[in-house]
């Protein structure tokens, strides 16, 4: 028998496949069961020209911001074979994973992230975020993200340039095994970390398994995306994980169940 605060449950991890391995690693030392089921595929951008053409001119920026892991791993490629990073560009990263992804690649630490909640909102929030008129900053992304940051940076005097390293796309997972082993099995939790990936999950589904969805806990990171959840007909009241880091996730699991008498399937 498996043994460990989670020994038994069986969680969903939709990440990218790419970036699921630790959370999967995580769930399996606490003794549940990780079921793989990227609802998101982390490829180029459509038009890498404008990116591009942003980081040959890199020296120019007074500040850089990376919005995801993704956005540091995919700038820090093109960065490093056109020079590197400029020594007096000063850089920002919203969440703890972009921060150890760029730890990872630059040695470096990020000269502004934020230490409570991890999100754009709380990027803003930080006095070096509000003394930014006249200064030149650029957004490293993916296509299609949030406007907030951008438009209340320049709400408050900054120039500021996107370059999106990369675009999210739908997978084709294994959607029939996923419903054979959730009829078998159930599912205890699935893990979510975006509005997109959890609207894909409904979307490639199909109306059986989102009936099932619809039943199930699911572990998010924001109260935005809860707001999501009820849009989409989600039942039970979610698990908001104080960030969107694997540790956390898993922590917000167990502490769920740790106050939890009732068996959550």
């Amino acid at each position: 028998m498996p043994k460990g605060e989670l020994a038994g449950k069986r969680v969903m991890v939709t990440r990218p496949a790419h970036q699921a391995q630790q959370l999967c690693q995580l769930l399996q030392a606490e003794g549940a069961v990780p079921v793989l089921f990227p609802v998101l595929e982390i490829v180029d951008p459509e038009d890498a020209a404008p990116g591009l053409d942003t980081i040959a001119r890199l020296e120019q920026f007074d500040l850089a911001i990376f919005i995801s892991p993704n956005a540091v791993s995919r700038a820090m490629n093109l960065i490093r074979a056109r020079g590197g990073l400029p020594p007096r560009l000063r850089l920002a990263t919203i969440g703890r994973g972009s921060a150890r992804e760029l730890r990872a690649l630059t040695g470096r630490e990020p000269d502004v992230c934020p230490q409570g909640k991890f999100d754009s909102e709380a990027l803003l929030a930080l006095p070096e975020m509000h003394d930014v008129a006249g200064q030149r900053v650029v957004i490293f992304r993916g296509e299609g993200g949030r406007e907030l940051l951008a438009d209340t940076l320049r709400e408050r005097g900054a120039e500021v340039t996107y370059a999106n390293v990369y675009r999210r796309t739908r997978p084709q997972p294994d959607l029939e095994r996923l419903r054979r082993d959730w009829a078998r099995d159930g599912m205890d939790f699935i893990c979510v970390t975006s509005g997109e990936g959890l609207r894909n999950l409904f979307e490639i589904v199909g109306p059986l398994v989102q009936t099932w969805l619809r039943q199930t806990r699911l572990v998010l990171v924001t109260e935005r995306l809860a707001e999501v959840a009820r849009e989409l007909g989600v039942e039970p009241a979610p698990i908001i994980a104080p960030s969107a880091s694997d540790e956390a996730m898993v922590e917000a699991i167990k502490s769920w169940l740790s106050e939890h008498d009732e068996t959550p399937r």
